[in-house]
Order: C-alpha cells, then structure tokens, then sequence
C-alpha cells in the first residue's frame, strides 16, 4: 500500500463450502464479480460506502444465480464466504460474510481484529453470499491509520488467531508479514508470494489444518 486517498488497496478472498457441489466456482465467480466492480468504482471514486458494497454483492449473486440457472441447479450449490477490503492506509472498509479474518498491525504497533469469523446457527457452520433471502453481512469501517493488513480465510483461523482471548495471534502474523514490509516491491512480490505458497503447504501447517487456505499480506510504505 502506499500513502493517499488515490493508491488505495482493494481485494477479495472467497472460501467454496466443502458441502457445495459448486463452491470453488462459486467463490471463483464472486471473487471476480467484486473485483471488476472494485476496481471499475475506484477508478472513479475514493470513497466507499455500504451502499456500494450491497450493490456490488447484489451483482455478484445475479451473476451466480445466472450460472445455476444454466446448469440447472439451485444458487446454494455455489455457496461461499467473502471477504472483500477496501484500504489506503488511513481508513479501512471491509464487507464480511462468513468466516475467515481481517487483522490489521495498527500505527502504534498492536495488532487487532478489524472483522472475526462469523459462525452460524450450528457447529462447524457459518454464512454465504448465497444464502436467502439475503446474505448476513458484516461491514466495518475502521479509521485508525494501519502499517499492515492480514486477511485470511477460515483454513487459516487457527494459526493466526487466540480464539481464547478473542485476539490476532501476534507471533504467526508477525512472522508472515514481516517480509512483506521487509520487501522493496511497491505491488505484488512475486519471490515472496511463492515463499509464503510453500511455507502454507509445508508438514507443518498441514498439521494444523486440513482446509483450503488463502491468504492476502499487505504492507503500508
């Protein structure tokens, strides 16, 4: 990220249910649906608003409910979470469904929780953009200025957040995000993203998780 309104950062991350027929396209089509919404709003605006983030969810399930409708299967064979984040650094918008996590390093250099994972009426369950008649939708708009941003989905929960005291789990996130502030790339640092691959298919995670994990590491320079 970089300093100003106009070089915000922008992104999503959507998690397919394990339970879903289709919910790693679902997640693919949401991903994309957001992201051309994103970039096309921001190209015009800096500033986001609830509004906007219902509207471009509202789009994102046309688009889904239009795949279903062609393979003649209902919407909720595309379920997935989502999690999407708009940031300049000084004020943060993020629009959350389901599980997964945004955490922020703060300024002052604390780490806290800007979006925790939402669980759903039973165990091991929580909410999709495909849900009826609407999705349960979290938006937080957070503006304490931030130096890092960590955003994961739920395959991730474990390591890099104390469920006990309800806090990010400052060790873990420290060590992931570190190089990224570390690195002298402005945008996408390719030698760092296929560290970060294998460090999340190594034994050692695995261990700790048997779920897909996607992760988004961003530092403010």
């Amino acid at each position: 990220m970089s300093h100003g309104a106009s070089s915000s950062i922008f992104a999503t991350l959507s998690d397919g249910a394990g339970s879903a027929q289709f919910g790693g396209y679902g997640a693919w089509l949401a991903v994309r649906s957001m992201t051309l919404n994103m970039r096309a709003h921001l190209k015009k605006s800096s500033s986001v608003t609830e509004d906007d983030f219902w509207e471009w969810i509202d789009v994102s399930r046309d688009v889904i409910t239009h795949v279903a409708e062609r393979r003649e299967v209902a919407r909720r064979d595309f379920a997935a979470t989502l999690i999407s984040i708009v940031s300049d650094g000084n004020e943060t918008i993020i629009a959350h469904i389901g599980d997964g996590s945004v955490v922020a390093k703060l300024e002052a250099g604390s780490w806290q929780a800007l979006s925790w994972p939402s669980q759903g009426e039973y165990a091991s369950t929580t909410y999709f953009i495909t849900d009826d008649p609407k999705p349960r939708l979290q938006i937080t708009r957070f503006t304490e200025p931030l130096t890092r941003l960590v955003a994961f989905t739920d395959g991730l929960e474990r390591l890099a957040l104390d469920f006990t005291n309800g806090v990010p789990f400052e060790p873990f996130l420290e060590a992931i995000s570190t190089p990224v502030a570390q690195s002298q790339a402005t945008a996408r640092d390719g030698n760092l993203s296929r560290a970060l691959r294998d460090f999340l298919n190594s034994a050692r995670v695995n261990e700790r998780t048997d779920d897909d994990k996607t992760l988004l590491v961003a530092a403010l320079k």
